[in-house]
């Protein structure tokens, strides 16, 4: 299963092929070939390193609610989850 994680984009490269993105206190370097029409502010869906879609904030915090929610569910990251398709 891939996933793809909402983050704000904060900061384009003069040539507009990179981006930084926002995640708490952190900050990372992303690809935007796939999303030119991307602009500061706007969040994106990243995966493997590359924004894959624009996506609306609302949706954007909705999603991240989710995986806040997942995060704190008892046994779901556990080893026997971990090597069910093993």
């Amino acid at each position: 299963m891939c996933l793809a994680v909402p983050l704000k984009l904060v900061e384009i490269s003069a040539d507009k092929s990179e981006g930084v993105v926002a995640m708490g206190a952190s900050t990372m370097t992303i690809g935007l070939d796939l999303v030119p029409q991307a602009s500061v502010g706007n969040f994106v869906l990243v995966h493997a390193g590359m924004a894959i879609e624009v996506i609306e904030q609302d949706e954007a915090e909705e999603t991240l609610n989710a995986y806040r929610e997942y995060a704190h569910i008892p046994g779901l990251l556990t080893p026997e989850a971990r090597n069910a398709n093993d």
